[in-house]
């Protein structure tokens, strides 16, 4: 840690944290050098397995992006946690998830699509291989919980099936 703490080093870890939600990261670390002896290590880390359900969520306390409801997304209940509905299919890896194979194609579901067991339902890009998730059970797609193309977490509720 820095021998001196400065109002310019808290202006520094708040940026930090601000970099941190607007570029959707779990995670940053930086080492500032003062002097050859004097710097100052910061990591910022969002809280895991927490789910935040506000559209102005605190800094530092969403831990799976939760994207603004788009066309593809169902505006997800106040009090409801989509992590513990028994047709959260969640995340099986850490990656990249996404609604179709590849840009422009047809999405592999939308809500309201019926799946079967085993179906492809999406795809995470986890370490530059695409990994297709299958439906867990058949059911009709109730809610979409993630933006096509954002970062996911170990974890985290991805599609609601019933």
């Amino acid at each position: 840690m820095s021998k001196h703490s400065t109002d310019a080093d808290v202006a520094f870890i708040k940026a930090l944290a601000e970099i941190l939600n607007t570029n959707e990261l779990t995670e940053i670390s930086v080492k500032r050098d003062y002097a050859e002896d004097d710097s100052l290590d910061v990591r910022v880390v969002k809280q895991a397995n927490v789910v935040t359900m506000a559209h102005a969520a605190p800094a530092m306390q969403m831990a799976t992006p939760m994207a603004a409801p788009s066309a593809n997304t169902a505006a997800p209940a106040a009090s409801e946690d989509p992590a513990q509905h028994p047709g959260a299919l969640t995340s099986p890896m850490v990656g990249t998830a996404y609604l179709s194979a590849e840009p422009g194609a047809t999405p592999f579901v939308t809500i309201g699509t019926q799946v079967t067991e085993g179906q492809t339902v999406l795809i995470i890009e986890a370490m530059k291989t695409m990994n297709h998730i299958p439906a867990p059970r058949a059911g009709t797609v109730k809610r979409i919980l993630f933006e096509d193309g954002s970062p996911v977490e170990f974890g985290a509720p991805l599609m609601i099936i019933e």
